[in-house]
């Protein structure tokens, strides 16, 4: 595996230029090339060839961020997509026979023992590949996995400590990594956005790190390429809440409006667009917890310290 995945920290936001780069391969030092294309999402690569202990490796990137498959092979995905139009729509008990080892396995379906005989039902978890589970029920899903890998990325950095282990640094750039990501979309705000143009009314889903003035004036700009005019009302904002602009594209993709390269417009009707804005309004505050923010300050952990 490339290290592009594993520092997915977002071309544009690090204002780098397309190409070659000055940055380094955070576990090998080797150079890193900006990927800014139109189909796949800005990352980094190597310059040359992959560092072979990096391409055999597993790195750590934030649970139920941009891989709403969960994991799952492409067979039980193509099941579990069936078993919602046939019986989760309509929430309609399902038969065990219908449900795949991996399906189970992977916390997709719970046996309801109440019901005779007894049958299986989607969890919360299992709404999320099909794009059904609400944002503030996403929240409550995601936030402890981000919460136990953080925690399990410290532990191992720990051990690795401990036993003196040749991978101790390697350990170490790991947990580094995870907390740059989960910084990342904790220090972004959500905003929802309706646009007026002469085509009819748009909406668009972003998260930004600065002040939600500043990025209207990009906006409108980008637009204005497109549009003659256009009028721009916020509709809401969520500080913290960087995490749920992905899963809205996924719920919503549906609805997605391409504007040439752009990808974060929708074309809702009336009453689409309220159930979709009254759905983020739902969603609870984001209460920060000690640990985020330490990550939020850029405060160093204790197993980076003692590493």
């Amino acid at each position: 595996m490339s290290v592009s995945r594993a520092t997915k920290l977002d071309a544009l936001t690090l204002d780098v230029g397309r190409g070659k780069t000055e940055l380094k391969c955070p576990y090998f030092y080797g150079e890193l090339t900006a990927k800014k294309g139109k189909v796949k999402q800005h990352h980094f690569a190597h310059s040359s060839a992959t560092c072979l202990p990096v391409a055999n490796r597993d790195f750590p990137i934030l649970p139920l961020y941009d891989n709403f498959n969960i994991y799952l092979s492409r067979k039980d995905l193509a099941q579990l997509k069936l078993l919602w139009k046939e019986y989760g729509s309509i929430n309609y008990p399902i038969s065990p026979g219908l449900v795949t080892p991996g399906l189970f396995k992977a916390g997709m379906f719970q046996k309801n023992v109440y019901l005779t005989p007894p049958a299986y039902e989607f969890t919360n978890l299992g709404k999320i590949p099909v794009g059904t589970l609400e944002f503030s029920l996403f929240n409550e899903v995601q936030e402890p996995l981000l919460l136990r890998k953080l925690l399990k990325l410290e532990l191992a950095a720990k051990h690795a400590l401990y036993k003196n282990a040749l991978d101790n640094s390697y350990r170490l750039t790991d947990l580094t990594l995870y907390r740059a990501q989960l910084q990342r979309i904790l220090s972004c705000t959500l905003y929802f956005l309706e646009i007026q143009t002469p085509k009819g009314i748009l909406h668009k889903i972003g998260v930004t790190a600065r002040p939600i003035q500043q990025r209207l004036i990009e906006i409108e700009t980008d637009l204005l390429i497109s549009y003659q005019t256009v009028t721009i009302q916020i509709l809401g904002t969520w500080p913290h809440r960087g995490n749920v602009e992905l899963y809205f594209k996924h719920r919503y993709h549906n609805y997605n409006y391409r504007i040439g390269s752009l990808t974060e417009y929708f074309k809702f009707g009336a009453t689409d667009a309220n159930a979709a804005l009254h759905e983020l309004q739902q969603m609870k505050v984001k209460v920060l917890f000690p640990v985020e923010i330490d990550i939020l300050k850029d405060n160093i952990s204790l197993s980076q310290v003692a590493i």
